[in-house]
């Protein structure tokens, strides 16, 4: 373990400390990797580039760029896949895209395992960082989801490179918007592909296998008003006030729950209303996102509109979409611990009747705050997880 975390403090030094501490101990990357398996120090380097490109939902284009271009250099093909801007204000950006590679030396797309994980990452962007005391890296993304990507791109890359798994056993599948509903992976499941045996997600699961997640639905709450100078209010109709009094209600509601997850919870994420202090509010609306612990999502779907319509039939609601009841995971690999977790993933949008794993490095709870981070020992640990499972996968 020292080994390791030595090239990674030298990985993570200034040029002119590298110099001095000589070019022995750096690392040596190999010319051709169907010749030698990629050293650890490829990984770190790899999840710190991933995680130093930004690429919050909608501004993919770079960080996708840059994978394809890493994965074309380790003798993958790469197919990209054009994906709309989620948000329509962003119809200016660079296009974004899927990318779903495969080993060249394999005659076609088609393999029986794929590893697959997102490229976006929740805002706003924050700068990598590698504390060489304590050996944790931190930054946005560097658990959600970089570091799965990294970590299946260097298990992928190990076996084949080692001869343990031919070049038509495995491929990568890494998709723009899931932070933003899935986007990503719902086009690439719209189109045309290959049907595979099992499917590994990469998320945040402290390395463990996820035996269920929880569903979603998520919804925007509007409230339309009368505006005016907020010195002569009885002159408008204040939509703030409309809305607060169903948010309220909202909070207090009652979902189902169930044993294996627990309680629905439901989270006002954010608000938006008025325009200063001194007018009254014409509009105002919130976003809302539930976590569903049991039943499909139009059983919750009509306790929403019941609740909401109850405290004023003028409200309006607004679906995200269909969302999604609670999602069973397989966990039947042996040597791993196995959770439950409370967020959402790509898992209900890739449709097909493949087997299902959900693991990664990292914890969800750093995950999307301003302290993410993971240690090095686990994104580590991570490539022999990944490998142990696509083994398994390859084994039935």
């Amino acid at each position: 373990m020292f080994q390791w975390l030595l090239q990674f403090v030298i990985l993570s030094a200034s040029p002119s400390l590298q110099s001095i501490l000589g070019p022995a101990l750096l690392p040596q990357h190999p010319l051709n990797h169907d010749a030698v398996a990629l050293k650890t120090t490829d990984l770190y380097n790899l999840h710190r580039r991933l995680v130093e490109i930004p690429s919050t939902s909608d501004s993919e284009h770079d960080v996708g760029e840059y994978l394809a271009s890493y994965l074309t250099a380790h003798n993958f093909n790469v197919e990209k896949q054009p994906v709309k801007p989620f948000y329509s204000e962003n119809h200016h950006i660079k296009q974004r895209f899927n990318l779903l590679a495969y080993p060249s030396s394999s005659p076609s797309n088609s393999t029986r395992v794929l590893l697959t994980a997102h490229l976006d990452t929740v805002p706003p962007y924050i700068p990598y960082n590698y504390n060489s005391t304590t050996h944790q890296i931190s930054g946005r993304g560097t658990v959600d989801a970089k570091a799965c990507i990294a970590a299946q791109v260097t298990a992928a890359i190990t076996l084949l490179s080692s001869g343990a798994i031919p070049p038509t056993s495995v491929s990568l599948l890494y998709v723009v918007g899931e932070e933003t509903g899935g986007d990503g992976m719902r086009a690439f499941s719209k189109t045309p592909h290959p049907v595979y045996e099992t499917v590994i997600f990469g998320e945040p699961t402290d390395l463990k296998l996820a035996s269920g997640h929880k569903g979603l639905q998520g919804f925007t709450v509007g409230a339309k008003g009368k505006g005016g100078h907020s010195g002569y209010p009885w002159l408008g109709e204040n939509a703030n006030s409309m809305l607060i009094p169903a948010l309220m209600a909202l909070d207090n509601m009652q979902l189902p729950n169930s044993e294996k997850y627990g309680n629905s919870t439901l989270n006002i994420g954010r608000m938006v209303g008025g325009v200063a202090g001194n007018v009254i509010a014409a509009s105002a609306h919130a976003d809302v996102a539930v976590r569903l612990a049991s039943g499909e999502p139009e059983v919750s779907h009509k306790i929403i509109v019941d609740t909401v319509k109850a405290v004023d039939e003028r409200l309006e609601l607004h679906f995200w979409s269909k969302g999604y009841g609670p999602v069973d995971i397989d966990h039947d690999v042996e040597g791993f611990e196995t959770m439950t977790v409370n967020y959402g993933t790509d898992i209900p949008w890739l449709k097909g009747e493949h087997k299902r794993y959900l693991y990664g490095p990292g914890s969800i709870l750093d995950a999307h705050s301003d302290h993410e981070h993971l240690s090095a020992e686990d994104l580590a640990e991570a490539v022999e997880g990944y490998k142990k499972l696509i083994l398994a996968a390859l084994a039935r």
